[in-house]
């Protein structure tokens, strides 16, 4: 009889799966920001990807997309990058993420930016407070 061995399909699917193992906590990459702490509500984990405009205590805009995601970008390039991205993946969850020590007109300006770059909503991010005991 002719028989398929599956064994070195075995072998080859546990190596991609230590491969995967080892590189996904790699790809997670951001700005390191103080978010306010306000009660919300988490978001739905089966909608895609969101699009993450940060604003750092300085003032600086930072995109998790494409490259140089943990550089700062200037005005016109976040206002470019997002409305390209708008276009191709219309529907696209796009969220902010103020440091809670950056001046208020800062994220102001970077909600404007995402306006003009033809975004239909923006969400705010926060972090959940701690549990108070009573």
């Amino acid at each position: 009889m002719h028989e398929i061995n599956v064994v070195p399909y075995i072998d080859v699917m546990l190596v991609l799966l230590v491969i995967f193992m080892v590189t996904a906590p790699l790809l997670t990459q951001g700005v390191k920001v103080d978010l306010p702490k306000t009660p919300s509500e988490p978001l739905d984990r089966r909608e895609q990807e969101p699009l993450v405009v940060t604003v750092d205590q300085e003032g600086r805009f930072f995109l998790n997309y494409g490259d140089g995601q943990g550089k700062p970008i200037d005005e016109t390039t976040l206002v470019n990058r997002v409305n390209a991205l708008m276009r191709h993946r219309p529907g696209l969850p796009v969220l902010v993420k103020g440091d809670k020590n950056a001046v208020y007109g800062d994220v102001v300006v970077a909600m404007s930016l995402l306006q003009r770059a033809g975004v239909p909503s923006v969400g705010l991010m926060t972090e959940q407070p701690p549990p108070t005991t009573k």
